[in-house]
């Protein structure tokens, strides 16, 4: 066994998996803006739905995110090869910040309070559309503040 110590590198993967979620992510959030005014319930049952997807990726990270298997079974495979990769730590806390502003939304939407279920699911979008159209990923530059205030990373 060697004496040197390798560092662990975190898992990484190809940049345009989690910005082909956030493209889908955007259109889910318009569509839960866009119901919200014809019914409230619609709105949060959409919205749902995307905080059950951002509660996937928070979890089980990009790999397993169901937007993430759609890019690796059916989009991936008619691209060139991976020239840029990102790591998953700060990815998987994205999606826990993009959980918990979906979860607000669903609250606002579901108990009638339609201004609350609007500016989170629209801080959500702003935040799945900067990612999707400029490659911003607002949680990925919150992480490292998370990472030092967490004992545990």
């Amino acid at each position: 066994m060697s004496s040197i110590t390798e560092k662990r590198i975190p898992a990484e993967v190809d940049v345009r998996g989690p910005r082909f979620g956030a493209w889908v992510s955007t259109a889910v959030l318009v569509a839960a803006l866009l119901a919200s005014a014809e019914s409230l319930v619609a709105a949060a049952v959409i919205l749902a739905v995307q905080a059950a997807v951002f509660a996937v990726g928070a979890t089980l990270g990009p790999r397993r995110h169901p937007y993430g298997r759609i890019f690796a079974t059916f989009v991936a495979p008619r691209l060139g090869p991976v020239t840029e990769r990102e790591p998953i730590p700060p990815l998987r806390f994205a999606q826990l910040v993009g959980l918990v502003f979906a979860a607000v939304g669903v609250v606002g939407f579901a108990g009638g309070f339609a201004s609350l279920g609007l500016a989170a699911t629209g801080m959500a979008l702003v935040a799945a559309f900067l990612n999707a159209a400029f490659g911003i990923c607002l949680g990925c530059q919150l992480y490292p503040l998370f990472a030092r205030l967490t004992p545990s990373h």
